[in-house]
């Protein structure tokens, strides 16, 4: 997967809507996305084609000769072009609005001749961000918006290269699968990662805690939120497909689509199981800041409860009364020490023997 090129605040600038009241199905383009860069992969069973289309005319060819056509559009910066697509393809104005309204939640629409599927791509960093790709299922097509350049889908477009298993022997939908496919598993190595720095933070908790590390605990646990987020809405998503009944669909397909529901539902469990350990994690770190506190405060007051003879000692013998006859001994001076050395280490014997030092 290639690197994101936006930051955190550009994607919150990406996140817009159109003018209240508007007309549904205007378009409505943040100027600062990128323009769209638009690849297609045709294939059959003995051979394919793939191309970086300048002139959308020629999509129509494709259709026409090709059993399978794949459009990745990679930027939505230019509503004309998104619009013509969706004139080409037959898309639903309303689709495509959502497309370009890049904060939707995962989920399946049916429409007259296509489906429509939203997913959330993850893309690691800190904070963790998610891209919205949009999928159209249709008859002998699938059309991919991507919110930028790069993306988790190449072993699909290898497997289509090399003629691997058997993505060039069926249709669109077994694509549309194994597009889905390829972003839910995606998520997997974002997880490990964060099951690692679980268990980083557990270790530097227990060890060396700092001001820094409350700062890692909230800003792990915000980016498991933003996971759960995109993968409970997934999981549903996956769910709408297995269910409704869709001629796009073949039944073979569905069974494909099982695997990859079984693999969402484990991909949220192990998002619920992180973000319970990154709680417990705040407690852990609250328990050990108090122990160390308590550790601190445990020495300092034996050290006072030491001084408290060695202060009462030295405040009677440093009155200076004229009559205090202790005054006038040659060996005064060093009994009041032996004195003061004596009830002081009686006093660490006496705390050593009840196991407070």
């Amino acid at each position: 997967m290639a690197k994101a090129p936006h930051g955190s605040a550009g994607r919150r600038r990406r996140r817009r809507h159109g003018p209240r009241g508007d007309v549904p199905g205007t378009l409505v383009v943040d100027p600062n996305a990128p323009r769209p860069v638009i690849r297609a992969i045709a294939y059959g069973p003995e051979e394919f084609a793939e191309e970086e289309l300048d002139k959308l005319e020629a999509i129509g060819g494709l259709l026409e000769k090709w059993p399978v056509t794949w459009v990745n559009v990679d930027g939505l910066g230019d509503a004309e072009v998104i619009q013509k697509l969706g004139e080409i393809f037959g898309l639903h104005g309303l689709a495509m609005e959502d497309v370009l309204d890049v904060h939707q939640r995962p989920k399946v629409e049916q429409y007259e001749g296509f489906q429509f599927i939203v997913l959330r791509m993850p893309w690691p960093g800190r904070p963790l961000e998610t891209e919205q790709v949009s999928v159209f299922l249709g008859k002998n097509f699938v059309v991919t918006f991507q919110e930028r350049t790069g993306d988790c889908l190449d072993p699909v477009r290898d497997r289509i290269r090399r003629n691997k298993g058997r993505i060039r022997q069926v249709g669109p939908d077994y694509l549309a699968y194994s597009l889905l496919d390829a972003i839910v598993d995606g998520y997997y190595p974002v997880l490990e990662t964060y099951g690692e720095q679980v268990e980083a933070l557990e270790d530097e908790i227990i060890s060396r805690a700092g001001a820094e590390t409350i700062s890692d605990i909230h800003q792990l646990k915000r980016d498991l939120l933003t996971l759960r987020r995109a993968v409970w809405p997934l999981r549903e998503a996956i769910n709408s497909l297995l269910r409704d009944t869709s001629p796009l669909m073949t039944a073979e397909t569905l069974i494909y689509l099982r695997d990859c529901y079984d693999h969402s539902v484990q991909i949220l469990d192990m998002v619920e199981t992180y973000r319970e350990l990154s709680s417990g994690l705040m407690d852990v770190y609250l328990s050990s800041v108090s122990n160390r506190m308590n550790e601190v405060m445990k020495v300092l007051t034996i050290i006072a409860t030491i001084f408290i003879p060695l202060t009462f000692v030295a405040g009677v013998y440093g009155m200076n009364f004229p009559d205090m006859p202790e005054l006038k001994w040659p060996w005064s001076y060093a009994v009041i020490w032996a004195v003061m050395l004596t009830i002081a280490g009686s006093m660490l014997v006496y705390f050593r023997r009840k196991r407070w030092l």
